[in-house]
């Protein structure tokens, strides 16, 4: 029965159904994660997008913003001088612009994934130390998680939207 006080609920997606191959599986989950921490910023509203969800100091579009560092650091071999400091969107940055930066961020990963055929080979990354790319995607499932499930609890304490 349901209540009228009773908050908003989104149907839950279920994880991905991916391809047979190794790659496909870690692709498919690392899409997956992608589009729901994103799905969590969009259309949260101003100003509790950017305010501290707890003593951290933690707050949704800071979760964005430093998930599109790691991006560009993890497959675009990016140097980040202070990753604290990614936590934190510009305040000129609005919702529309930090989830338009994750996304071009994401589409440039992927296109240097696309080249890599041979998941043990080491990510194309001049001059820096290149993990796998088995590793790397490794690390970007497990990174974008962890801050997916904080998101998940921040836009819940923001406005109640649940779901992924």
């Amino acid at each position: 029965m349901p209540s009228s006080t009773r908050r908003a609920r989104r149907r839950d997606t279920p994880p991905p159904r991916t391809g047979g191959t190794e790659a496909e599986t870690l692709r498919g989950f690392l899409d997956y994660l992608r589009a729901s921490v994103a799905a969590k910023v969009e259309g949260a509203p101003e100003p509790q997008v950017r305010t501290a969800g707890v003593p951290s100091g933690t707050n949704l579009l800071g979760l964005l913003n430093h998930l599109t560092f790691v991006e560009r650091s993890m497959f675009l071999g990016e140097e980040v001088a202070d990753w604290q400091a990614t936590f934190q969107a510009a305040a000129s940055d609005g919702v529309d612009e930090v989830v338009a930066r994750y996304r071009d961020a994401v589409e440039r990963a992927d296109e240097v994934l696309d080249r890599c055929a041979d998941l043990g080979a080491p990510l194309p990354r001049p001059g820096r130390p290149s993990p796998s790319v088995r590793w790397a995607l490794t690390h970007m499932i497990e990174e974008t998680g962890r801050h997916a499930g904080h998101a998940d609890i921040l836009r819940e304490q923001i406005d109640g939207a649940t779901g992924r």
